[in-house]
This record gives structure tokens, sequence and C-alpha cells, in this order.
């Protein structure tokens, strides 16, 4: 469903099976770039509470990222403006649509999120205890140790809350300042932190994004986002790999799942993590060619969601990072052609290797019937 006000354009998912728990994924935009930045936020802001009200059966934010283009200058006016009461991701990813600020909310009915001593989000509903952080950061010599301090944290955190890292996390993002130069520190420190707490090649990862992006302070080289479950049962997450498109991650020297699927009694929830053109031997596919990039990008992620016995019809909201904004016009067409109508947000964000020219996320829901589990 595609909605325009405001100066506004909005894209909304809903799954609702007649539970008390509807879900809804929203990507807001701006349609008037010619605004400054404090006109489009003023327009973003009030579209969303319109929308909530009136559109999105007073669903609550679970977890809300902005997307900018000058998070120095801009951050500290969104979080002064935002008031939410949810996991709260700031990250200069500028839309390339030339707007100054896109959102993408991931909105509940039933559920009253609350602020953990630990400093995570929590919503809880029937047996399960849902665990949002976002934001996270801090300030030491190099994106290495930064990233280290932020998963220990994390791991504290978790501890805290009565969960792990290997049982209770779901999914993890990686923003990355100067991706080029300081991702491989954030590599060597997640792969050093996970092997400690059992997350190795035989036993399993988690889904991730690791990609380019800025927080308001320069010196931030690792900003870190968070999602996980407490209350989950032996089984109920499934982790996948699509060997006929693509290949471990291990198997090059980094520790993430490409996908994780999460069934419940009435629904089942799949967090594809960032895809790109690649190969099962860890190759990048049509060097040079942003075209083919994309189509081969998204066999990747249908081949995972396939295996996740899902579709793109399940998908609820889509981000896609480009390296390039002259290859927008080329990416914003093919997307527009497939998936019309689709929650789907397109950003400058270089991935993690320069032959990529574009990189995609996205999560997806639907139906199912597992009475052995528990509701979500």
């Amino acid at each position: 469903m595609t909605i325009t006000k405001n100066n506004t354009r909005a894209e909304i998912f809903r799954f609702d099976n007649g539970t008390d728990v509807t879900e809804y994924h929203l990507m807001l935009h701006v349609t008037d770039s010619s605004l400054n930045f404090a006109q489009q936020m003023d327009a973003l802001m009030k579209a969303y509470d319109e929308l909530r009200q009136e559109e999105l059966g007073g669903a609550v934010a679970v977890m809300k990222r902005y997307f900018l283009s000058d998070a120095a200058n801009q951050s500290d006016t969104v979080l002064d403006a935002d008031g939410s009461f949810c996991a709260l991701s700031l990250i200069q990813q500028p839309p390339i649509d030339g707007t100054k600020l896109a959102l993408w909310a991931y909105m509940l009915t039933g559920v009253v999120p609350e602020a953990l001593e630990c400093g995570l989000y929590e919503t809880r509903h029937g047996c399960f205890r849902h665990l949002w952080g976002g934001g996270a950061h801090i300030v030491e010599r190099d994106s290495e140790a930064q990233t280290a301090l932020l998963i220990n944290n994390y791991v504290m955190q978790l501890f805290q809350a009565g969960c792990n890292l290997a049982d209770n996390c779901i999914r993890t993002w990686f923003f990355v300042n100067d991706i080029d130069n300081n991702y491989a520190g954030v590599v060597k420190a997640r792969n050093d932190i996970f092997y400690t707490q059992g997350l190795t090649p035989s036993t399993h990862f988690i889904a991730s994004t690791g990609i380019g992006g800025r927080q308001a302070d320069h010196r931030i080289l690792s900003q870190m986002d968070t999602y996980a479950i407490a209350g989950l049962q032996p089984g109920q997450v499934t982790h996948l790999y699509a060997p006929t498109h693509l290949g471990r991650t291990s198997d090059y020297g980094v520790s993430f799942e490409r996908g994780t699927r999460v069934d419940y009694a009435d629904r089942r929830h799949v967090f594809i993590s960032g895809t790109a053109s690649i190969d099962n031997k860890g190759q990048i596919v049509h060097p040079g060619d942003i075209k083919a990039q994309t189509l081969r990008m998204w066999d990747n992620v249908e081949a995972l969601l396939t295996e996740a016995e899902c579709t793109f019809d399940d998908v609820a909201q889509m981000i896609v990072y480009l390296r390039d904004t002259a290859d927008y016009a080329t990416v914003s067409r093919l997307y527009a052609e497939r998936f019309p109508g689709k929650p789907v947000t397109i950003v400058l964000a270089p991935v993690c290797r320069p032959g990529w020219l574009i990189e995609m996320e996205c999560m997806a829901v639907r139906a199912v019937a597992h009475p052995e589990l528990p509701a979500f």
C-alpha cells in the first residue's frame, strides 16, 4: 500500500492474521527535495503521526531507523523531534532520491515497549521477550577496538536480560565509517568474540549486515543495531544457506549467516542478511554491471527465501545500498518495475567489497500453522 500526504510518500506492509498482534513495516519518504531540512523533517514527523493513528491502527514502533544525508548536522534535531519510546538508530546513509532523510519503522499492535536497565528495549507477548537495540557506539582507538567493545557490551546487556549471544541474538547491523579502510577491523573483532561465545562455522553465526554508514560523531567508526528473542524453543530457529547460489561466509574469513528463519505457531519471520552479487565460491558476479549485479542479487535473495519456504510476496521491507549515486536511476527503475508499492528505500552506502556495486537486505513474514510452537 502506498499513501502520499504532506509532501511524503508512505509504503506500508501489513501482516494481520486475526490475532492481537498485527505487524507493519513503514518506509516513509519525503517527496519534495526543494524543502530545507527542517521542513522535510516536519513533513515526515507529521505524516508518521497521522499514519500511525489512521492507517496503522495505533501500532507502536519497536524499532526505527532514520537515514540521514548529513548526520553531524541533523542527528540532534531528529532526536529532539522524534520522541519515540523504542530502539532508535540514526545513520548517515543519504537517500539517493535527493532528499535529506527517510524513515523505516517496524511497528506492532498489542505490545508496549519497555526500556530495560541494560539499555535494550523490550516488548513482551505470550512467552516471548523481543529485545531491540539501536545506535550503539563507543569511542576507541580504531574500528577493531570499537567493535570489540560494542559486542562485549552487548553480551553483558543480554546477560542482564537473561539471554546470551549464541542462543538469543537473531540479527545485527554494523554501520562502518569509511568501510573500505575500517571493515577489516570490524570483521576481526567479530570473529574473535564470536569464537569465545561458541559461535563457530560448526555451530552457527548471526544474520547480519555490515555496510558503510557514518554516525554524527566522526570518531565513531562502528555503530551497531541488534535484535534478540528470549523464550525460544529448540528447533524454532533455522539458518539459511542457499548453497547453490552462495558459499559459507566463513570460507572467506567472515562470520555471519546468510539468513535466519524464526517460526512461531501462527507466523514465520525471515531475516535476510546483506546480500550482493556473489556466487557460491565467494566471487563477485558481473563486475562493473549494475543491472546484472542487481538481477544476480535478487536471485540470491530469492534462493534464501525459497529455502525458508517464502517468496518475494512475503517480503515486508527492503533496504538497498548503492556505492555510486549514478546507478540510482537504473536501480530505482528495476525495483519499481518488479516490486511496485513494496516498502523499499535506496541509500548511498558502500558495500564491504569495492567491486560490489549494490547490496540489499530484507525481512519477510508469512502465515504458518505450527501448533506445537507458541504463538508470536
